[in-house]
């Protein structure tokens, strides 16, 4: 999910037949948001609830506003629909918010009450944005319909909590009861499972399935009790389900554990000795008569593999040009196949990115100037200058960047050969989240705007580095610019020439 321009016009202004709470509601959330959009967006409980209100709640104000007889009203919200957000975007959103409760291990009562980590005020506000029960129903449904039993318990159980405490919500106790149920019983609780159906019951007797549900998991308890020679039924655990209540079901990701540990700040390997090793420097010549007069200044990331980084990379002002010149092209981020070498969309990629050629605009011709100085690498074979937005939740899980040994078409297209480094442009300050994480060697970069990290995906011998599988991890407060350059093989013979074993 990327940042997008946000609605500034109010419709309350042209429709009479609001009702006066939720007009005043929604008048007062629109100066609020529009004061600093970027700071109010940046939060990703309200990112959510934008998406949920301009797309589920939109019928709502359609039924109304189209009791106004007025053509031209009616043509006006017409056109601002168009660019509103649909089903998709929703469902991405609250899936966002799930793969931040999971990476950064937050609870659900603290992530609806919107107290996230790394916040801080945003023209002097602070946003402090609080899922409501139907929320956090919405949340737990999403979840329920894709099979993720896990994630529906953490949410229904939040809705309970919430309604149980005194909250009003459209949403009926009796159907929370039903999913978070029959969720935990899919979670392998039984006995919970059994405790939650009677109160479903106790409040709703002709439920379809609930009294049908409380028999079948009552028999499956007295078989297993029976099996494992019980006599008797051990009462429902009374403790409130927590994150760690339930073993988080494993996915198709090994390290996954690893990964999201790094992007937390936790398991990063730098040690004192490591540290001895890196070293600040200026490039100031010895690549490109070009930084005589201005050098770079280079420090050392990470000793082996090495990465560095370049400060001052990128001024305020080409920032600024470069992301102007990429918002009108932005698209949903592709990854190359790596059996057909076509571009594609992958869930484990979340972003939004365009590509801009030097031709474009002098600024980027400068940019890639000064990415073959620093390097010492020519960019006339590296690919055009890729830009990516990472919004809300926003994240690319571990890849490589280089094609593997059983991957010999991925780059045949280019004609230019493999990927020998990456050059990686941090085009904005992150406030939560976001880093650049190396599951392997247990690194963890992080974004400083005007800076840009540079490495190698191949060894001298063009044998693929193995240990440069990396991830950019999800966006927790903020908005995350990135821009980097894929630079290939053809034509660094003499400017990186081969080594004499593999790992040279």
């Amino acid at each position: 999910m990327t940042t997008r321009e946000p609605v500034t016009q109010s419709f309350v202004c042209f429709c009479p037949s609001f009702g006066f709470s939720w007009a005043n509601k929604l008048d007062m959330l629109t100066r609020v948001s529009t004061l600093d959009p970027e700071g109010f967006l940046a939060h990703p409980v309200n990112a959510y609830k934008l998406m949920k209100r301009l797309n589920t709640e939109w019928s709502e104000l359609e039924s109304l506003v189209l009791q106004d007889p007025s053509d031209g009203f009616i043509s006006n919200m017409s056109v601002h629909r168009q660019y509103f957000p649909d089903e998709e975007d929703e469902k991405g959103a609250a899936k966002a918010l799930i793969r931040l409760q999971d990476t950064y291990k937050l609870d659900s009562e603290s992530f609806s009450k919107g107290k996230l980590p790394g916040q801080r005020q945003y023209s002097g506000v602070r946003y402090n944005a609080e899922l409501t029960v139907d929320d956090c129903f919405d949340m737990g449904k999403l979840a329920y319909n894709e099979n993720d039993y896990y994630h529906s318990v953490l949410w229904m159980q939040q809705a309970l909590r919430q309604m149980d405490s005194g909250e009003d919500a459209k949403t009926p106790k009796a159907d929370i009861l039903d999913y978070l149920s029959y969720s935990v019983y899919q979670m392998g609780d039984l006995p919970r499972a059994i405790e939650l159906t009677r109160r479903l019951v106790a409040i709703d007797p002709s439920h379809q399935r609930a009294g049908a549900n409380l028999h079948y998991f009552e028999r499956l308890l007295s078989k297993e009790l029976r099996d494992r020679g019980q006599g008797q039924q051990e009462p429902a655990d009374e403790k409130p389900i927590q994150l760690d209540t339930y073993e988080r079901p494993k996915d198709y990701l090994p390290e996954r554990e690893v990964y999201e540990a790094l992007c937390r700040g936790e398991g990063v390997k730098m040690t004192e000795k490591r540290r001895s090793r890196l070293f600040c420097r200026y490039q100031d010549g010895s690549r490109s008569p070009r930084l005589l007069l201005k050098p770079m200044k280079e420090e050392d990331e990470w000793d082996s593999p090495h990465i560095v980084r370049f400060l001052e990379a990128l001024s305020d002002e080409e920032i600024e040009k470069i992301k102007e010149l990429a918002k009108p092209k932005l698209a949903r981020a592709t990854v190359r196949d790596p059996k057909t070498g076509v571009l594609t969309v992958a869930n484990y990629r979340v972003s939004k990115s365009a590509w801009l050629e030097g031709e474009d605009d002098p600024v980027i011709a400068r940019v890639n100037q000064r990415i073959e100085d620093v390097t010492g690498l020519t960019v006339d074979t590296a690919e055009l200058l890729q830009v990516a937005n990472y919004g809300v939740g926003g994240q690319y899980e571990p890849h490589y960047d280089f094609s593997r040994k059983d991957e010999p078409d991925a780059f045949k297209s280019l004609g230019t050969g493999n990927r020998v480094a990456t050059f990686l442009n941090y085009m904005s300050d992150v406030e939560a989240g976001g880093a650049t994480v190396f599951p392997d060697f247990g690194a963890a970069i992080w974004p400083r705007k005007g800076t840009a990290v540079f490495w190698y995906n191949l060894f001298k011998s063009g044998e693929g580095d193995y240990r440069t599988r990396h991830a950019a991890c999800p966006v927790l407060v903020g908005s995350k610019w990135v821009s980097n350059k894929w630079i290939h093989e053809r034509g660094q013979e003499f400017r990186r020439p081969c080594g004499l074993t593999e790992v040279d």
